[in-house]
């Protein structure tokens, strides 16, 4: 569990391992979402989520000065992601899928708008109180990054009330 003791490299590993989780949540609401629009913007945020494993993985080989891929492509492949963003545990997260189908783009936005309102919180806390001056930064990059998808998610809440 990330806690903002981490030096740079665990806190991009940390950051990484949620990002993932996050991308593999999202694609699987894409699948289960009945609506189209719904299964859009889940795949929308999959995509970002995909953009941001590889801005970290830039930012990890470029600090280890690791330039053999098949070291981190393995790294990737291995790894756990029990997380989201926001330190959510995915298990509780693929219940909710269960017990609920995305009908409407508004279930989509409302859920993906709590996960990266979560993810926000907890990047704005480690960046506060990272130990590691380094890993502040990146945290508040992070949260910066999480401010962008949920200002995206409230314009499309908007319009999707405007239309509705």
């Amino acid at each position: 569990m990330i806690t903002g003791k981490e030096d740079m490299l665990q806190a991009l590993i940390e950051a990484y391992i949620m990002e993932k989780g996050t991308n593999n949540f999202y694609i699987q609401a894409a699948v289960k979402a009945r609506n189209e629009e719904a299964k859009k913007t889940f795949g929308e945020l999959s995509a970002w989520e995909g953009r941001h494993m590889e801005y970290i993985q830039f930012l990890y080989q470029s600090i280890q000065g690791d330039r053999d891929m098949s070291s981190f492509e393995e790294f990737k492949k291995r790894i756990p992601a029990p997380l989201v963003e926001g330190a959510i545990p995915v298990k509780g997260l693929e219940e909710k899928l269960e017990d609920y189908t995305f009908v409407d783009d508004l279930g989509a936005l409302i859920l993906a708008l709590e996960i990266e309102g979560k993810a926000y919180s907890l990047y704005r806390k480690l960046s506060e109180s990272a130990e590691d001056s380094n890993a502040g930064i990146i945290f508040k990059d992070m949260m910066e990054q999480e401010q962008m998808h949920i200002d995206y998610l409230r314009d499309m809440r908007l319009k999707l009330a405007e239309t509705s």
